[in-house]
């Protein structure tokens, strides 16, 4: 959709707007209704005046953004001039910037989009937007005019994406081009008017050293995770909606020495990983005729034709599962991926179900075996009351014991209570258990001192051929 075209519809969109009461139910000042009412007509004025060169710059999918901003501020000005009183002087930026969102960004919340600090931006209904800011719920004032107005950001979020929302298909999953998430929802299915949630992608991708000054872990889990990777351990990260899971798989995939083929598998590519050999692939919908999906599931059965050394998958929800398990049981050690539980032990079972939706119809004990010889380590990251992030456990998959999988914390998160501020007080510790996967950081050369698991042991790791 070009900017005309965008300029064109957002004029529709104002003419039919109640700005004396639809905005927020009759709440908004005589000001703030005059500033709705100059912005309607320097859009208006914008789409009437325009000369063909101004329109083959708007129309064009080259456009400058510095040259768009200029055009408004024109506008704005003659409308400005004619009425010197409509807002005052001071607003003049602001009808600028939110004409110029309109136009470029995402309207109302592209200012949230911009903003750094926010992590997640809920948008329930035209009228009311929360974001997730420090692991906090806030509800903001930023409102759009209507369920049209509301539509027509999700549209321009989708259209260059190839992708399309509406009652036939009323829920669709996307990606920015900045790489954040994207989820729509829409009536029938959403009884409060369409719901649109954005999961932020950060900028610079956060390291180790964030993870430990945020508090999600500690100097020495860090080391034994680096240790961990280095010694192609398989690890699961498990954890809840929201609790970072993601975030802590992109981290320790940084672990991942140069030299190997590693091959990401998403249904939203999330992932940043810097090292210079990494295929990337994603999941695709169908089609409008309902064709041409291709799931996690192929993409997981293809990737172990490419020759990868480790496969990482962004998340397992279903019969996936099964092929991950068979990748890490087939010699492509070192493999990562994550899932939705609440616990260690939980993950296990949420495996076993997933496993059982492969359409294969194995024996229970046949399932957990491959289970327990394929996970080596889960660790189990959760949201605290306060919002922090923290990984709870570093649980270690041992063997069978009949028909059960034998599990041991070699770390996990004592929480001792809150402070005045309601942030969560507690430390860090290892268990004092050893791993039984210790053969695999001799055969990587990796020693560890003595004491290394006891609580407040050495730190250190050493490398046959010096530190790690």
């Amino acid at each position: 959709m070009s900017l005309l075209t965008r300029l064109g519809r957002a004029a529709g969109e104002n003419r039919q707007v109640n700005i004396f009461g639809s905005r927020s139910e009759g709440q908004d000042t005589a000001a703030e209704r005059s500033y709705q009412q100059v912005k309607q007509r320097i859009h208006q004025r914008i789409v009437d005046e325009m000369t063909p060169a101004e329109q083959a710059m708007l129309s064009s999918v080259h456009q400058d953004p510095h040259q768009v901003e200029t055009l408004i501020g024109d506008y704005c000005q003659r409308v400005l001039d004619e009425d010197p009183f409509a807002i005052p002087q001071g607003e003049k930026p602001r009808l600028i910037a939110d004409i110029r969102d309109e136009v470029l960004g995402l309207g109302p919340i592209e200012a949230l989009r911009k903003d750094d600090s926010i992590t997640e931006i809920m948008v329930n209904g035209p009228h009311q937007v929360f974001v997730e800011r420090m692991g906090k719920l806030e509800l903001t004032d930023v409102k759009f005019h209507d369920t049209a107005h509301l539509m027509n950001i999700i549209e321009r979020i989708l259209t260059p994406l190839g992708r399309r929302v509406d009652e036939s298909s009323p829920l669709v999953d996307a990606r920015l081009e900045d790489g954040s998430r994207v989820n729509i929802i829409i009536p029938p299915l959403s009884l409060i008017g369409p719901c649109l949630t954005i999961r932020k992608f950060s900028k610079t991708p956060l390291t180790v050293d964030n993870l430990i000054s945020f508090g999600t872990m500690d100097e020495k889990m860090a080391t034994f995770l680096r240790a961990c990777i280095k010694a192609r351990v398989n690890i699961l990260v498990s954890g809840g909606t929201g609790s970072g899971k993601t975030t802590t798989l992109n981290v320790i995939s940084s672990f991942i020495p140069e030299g190997e083929r590693i091959v990401t598998i998403e249904d939203a590519a999330e992932l940043r990983l810097q090292q210079q050999h990494v295929v990337t692939l994603e999941a695709r919908p169908a089609n409008l005729e309902g064709r041409g999906a291709i799931t996690i599931r192929d993409l997981v059965r293809n990737a172990l034709r490419m020759r990868p050394d480790r496969i990482i998958v962004g998340e397992v929800r279903t019969g996936e599962a099964l092929d991950m398990l068979q990748a890490m049981n087939t010699g492509h050690d070192g493999s990562l991926t994550t899932a939705h539980a609440n616990s260690p032990r939980d993950a296990l079972s949420r495996l076993e179900t997933m496993v059982m939706m492969s359409g294969l119809d194995l024996p229970e004990r046949a399932i957990r075996e491959q289970i327990s010889s394929a996970i080596d380590l889960i660790l189990h990251q959760s949201r605290m009351r306060d919002g922090s992030r923290k990984i709870t456990y570093i649980t270690e998959v041992q063997h069978m014991e009949g028909s059960t999988i034998t599990t041991q914390d070699l770390f996990r998160f004592e929480q001792t209570g809150f402070d005045n501020n309601g942030k969560v007080i507690g430390h860090f510790m290892p268990t004092g258990m050893q791993p039984e996967f210790l053969e695999k950081f001799e055969i990587s050369g990796i020693k560890l001192p003595e004491g290394f698991f006891t609580p407040g042991g050495n730190n250190d790791i050493a490398f046959t051929g010096g530190r790690f």
